[in-house]
């Protein structure tokens, strides 16, 4: 299965804006909030893995 590392770039009311770090990209990904974990803030770093997203600590 795969596995992306994001960071939270942005929060604008109930979506996300995330940027991978796992691999050299300036594209971001705008993500749902409900899809995310409640204590994400902006800098948080995101694991995606088995269709979920988990913080990494």
């Amino acid at each position: 299965m795969n596995r992306f590392e994001y960071i939270v770039v942005s929060i604008d009311g109930d979506y996300a804006n995330l940027r991978r770090t796992d691999v050299e990209s300036e594209e971001l990904k705008l993500v749902a909030r409900a899809l995310l974990p409640p204590e994400i803030a902006e800098g948080t770093r995101l694991l995606y893995e088995w269709m979920q997203y988990s913080v990494m600590e």
